[in-house]
């Protein structure tokens, strides 16, 4: 069994900063992570791999620091990692993501899984994994919170429902988007990490995977943020003391005229 795993490298919460023309974020020297949630998919493979065996390969798009991403994807056990960087996928939306991210699959072969994050932190979309299932033309089963068990037929798997839990079968390949709840990340091990410095990422570029080249980068993009802004909180509270209980009644009718000059009561 092959399983693909795509993760992103993200900025860190604090540091997440917008270019105020092209609406898109900047990443140059902004201290990056391997996006939180795709830990989550990446220890799903690993003990899919452990009861089933098989191969992880880790796939990321963005820029050449991205390896560092993919080299921590090796440290936590992935077999393989490949990224794909090429100045023409910059400014892509989750589309323009997801169509890229889906031709570099196809080039990779057969697969049996692809697990995805739910979401990442920097655009909070989710639409990056059931896109590529629909590039792909595969099923997706999102909210994943637990595998249930795996055979050549295919996949049983819990997904979280509004209200409840919701059991569903899929033949395979299939695309899956899991939550927190589908298994605790590990930590890398030492050896780990000297086997993720050792070892050869694929690097592959807009060429090698033959993309469509009006469908990639801003250009290639259906979506665009217009405007930036941060919204100004104004406050102008008044304080009102009560000290003695004479001042009860003062109090209460002062309480009501500051609603009523805000329109908040009638």
């Amino acid at each position: 069994m092959r399983i693909i795993v795509p993760i992103k490298q993200v900025p860190e919460t604090s540091n997440v900063k917008m270019d105020p023309v092209t609406g898109t974020m900047i990443r140059t020297g902004v201290e990056a992570i391997v996006n939180p949630l795709d830990l989550y998919a990446l220890e799903a493979a690993l003990r899919l791999r452990e009861q089933h065996g098989g191969t992880i390969t880790a796939v990321s798009m963005g820029p050449a620091v991205a390896e560092k991403a993919l080299r921590e994807a090796i440290a936590m056990g992935c077999d393989d990692a490949v990224l794909l960087t090429d100045r023409e996928f910059a400014g892509s939306d989750t589309w323009a993501t997801a169509y890229a991210l889906s031709e570099c699959i196809r080039k990779l072969g057969e697969y049996s899984l692809i697990i995805c994050g739910e979401r990442a932190t920097d655009g909070d979309t989710g639409q990056v994994g059931p896109s590529i299932a629909a590039f792909l033309d595969l099923p997706v089963a999102t909210y994943i919170s637990r595998i249930r068990e795996v055979t050549a037929d295919g996949i049983r798997v819990d997904r979280l429902v509004e209200g409840g839990v919701e059991t569903v079968w899929s033949e395979l390949p299939v695309v899956l988007t899991v939550v927190k709840d589908v298994a605790y990340p590990r930590l890398p091990t030492l050896a780990g990490k000297r086997r993720a410095r050792e070892a050869q990422v694929l690097v592959l570029g807009a060429a090698d995977v033959a993309v469509r080249r009006n469908w990639i980068g801003l250009k290639g993009s259906p979506t665009r943020v217009v405007r930036i802004a941060r919204p100004q909180v104004g406050r102008h509270p008044e304080m009102i003391r009560v000290k003695e209980p004479s001042d009860l009644e003062w109090a209460a009718e002062r309480f009501v005229e500051f609603l009523r000059e805000r329109n908040l009561l009638r």
